[in-house]
């Protein structure tokens, strides 16, 4: 029998062991993570709308007239006025023919892909995309070719080299550096190679673009350009979920085909409601937006002027690259010592050599926040500079 117990020894040794946290009360900056307060720099509540009382007031007057579970799949008996309601709400704030609701976006990412590529396909994947996405590529069994992060010649190779069904896949915006796909150059090369182009904007969605529509509006795609938007809820909008948006031929053919929309049960139909709660909310106010944008660019001027190392990105996510993965408990720990959470994000989840701190803001941080986040990163750069054997 596998030995389990020295593969959890190997990780802990490799400083790789996780562990969870049990968070107490609702989802915001001011946290209480194992009984203790901490401020938090590590949610991906990027709107600062999780504990919005709007969105509270639509799921909890909900549920009086529609109960809560879902009770069946889709296709049987659960797919609820609702649904269909979000669904409309998303093609609407997308600027898309249509959308389908998913339980997660780990489920739309594996459901998508595998539906629309098989045994015989190609399939190309920037190497640095989400695992939801990796995962998908693999269930689908299409032959999967990996292309260097953004390097839009491997990939124009790559398609000019192959025949058949072409699917590329792409996030939005990268989960771990933060950085922007480039999309325009992806949209024209699928065009050229009569490839089909997937975006997940999994964290582009209601920070970047006009109102909050994301990466592919930012830049003024289209559904032509990019046939399939894929994007969760539970990031910037603040509830749970996910969907992808496209034309109604290719929503129609994934009822039929994606088995992780067939075979779940549908989510809480009072969820769908507060996430059109949510996404007015999202139009209407571009000064959490602004204010957002304000607290990264300060940020970045700042810890860069401290001596941190960051990743080029403009979005809230803004990691300060350490390397090693005891370094970055290390740096992580002392950070909480001072009453602030921030995770060390180590390998698989980055590449070898690459641990860091995920810095991620959230238009609810104030600048006050901002200011107690950078005396503290003033604390504890000299961490960065002793040899890992010190800071374990």
């Amino acid at each position: 029998m596998r030995d389990f117990a020295a593969e959890l020894e190997e990780r802990k040794q490799a400083g790789l062991y996780r562990t969870r946290r049990q968070i107490s009360g609702p989802q915001q900056p001011a946290l209480v993570s194992d009984g203790v307060p901490l401020l938090s720099f590590c949610s991906n509540d990027y709107l600062g709308l999780a504990n919005h009382p709007e969105i509270i007031r639509a799921a909890t007057n909900a549920m009086p007239g529609i109960g809560f579970g879902g009770a069946a799949s889709h296709l049987i008996c659960g797919h609820h006025d609702a649904h269909h309601q979000l669904e409309l709400r998303l093609a609407d704030f997308t600027r898309r023919s249509s959308a389908l609701f998913f339980s997660t976006g780990y489920m739309a990412n594996m459901g998508v892909i595998s539906a629309l590529a098989g045994r015989g396909d190609t399939i190309f994947s920037d190497r640095l995309n989400h695992a939801s996405i990796v995962d998908g590529c693999i269930l689908s069994r299409a032959r999967l070719r990996r292309y260097r992060h953004g390097d839009m010649n491997a990939l124009a190779d790559m398609l000019a080299a192959t025949d058949g069904h072409k699917l590329v896949v792409t996030d939005g915006v990268f989960s771990m550096d933060g950085d922007i796909a480039p999309l325009r150059e992806l949209a024209a090369l699928c065009r050229a190679h009569d490839a089909l182009l997937v975006v997940d904007d999994a964290h582009g969605l209601g920070v970047l673009g006009p109102q909050g529509r994301g990466c592919l509006m930012e830049l003024g795609l289209s559904e032509e350009d990019v046939p399939l938007l894929i994007g969760t809820l539970g990031k910037a909008v603040g509830t749970s979920g996910a969907f992808v948006a496209g034309p109604q031929l290719l929503m129609d053919y994934l009822v039929q085909k994606a088995r992780t929309y067939i075979y779940t049960t549908a989510m809480p139909p009072a969820i769908a409601l507060a996430t059109c709660a949510s996404l007015d909310l999202i139009e209407r106010e571009d000064s959490r937006r602004s204010h957002l944008q304000m607290l990264v660019s300060e940020f970045r001027q700042e810890a860069l002027a401290l001596g941190y190392e960051l990743m080029p990105s403009r979005t809230p996510i803004q990691p300060i690259m350490v390397g090693d993965n005891w370094a970055a408990l290390a740096l992580s720990q002392a950070l909480e010592e001072r009453g602030l959470m921030v995770t060390a994000i180590r390998p698989p989840t980055v590449p070898e050599g690459q641990a860091r701190l995920r810095v991620t803001f959230s238009a609810a941080h104030s600048s006050e926040d901002l200011a107690t986040l950078l005396s503290a990163l003033a604390d504890c750069r000299s961490l960065l500079s002793r040899p890992s054997a010190e800071v374990v």
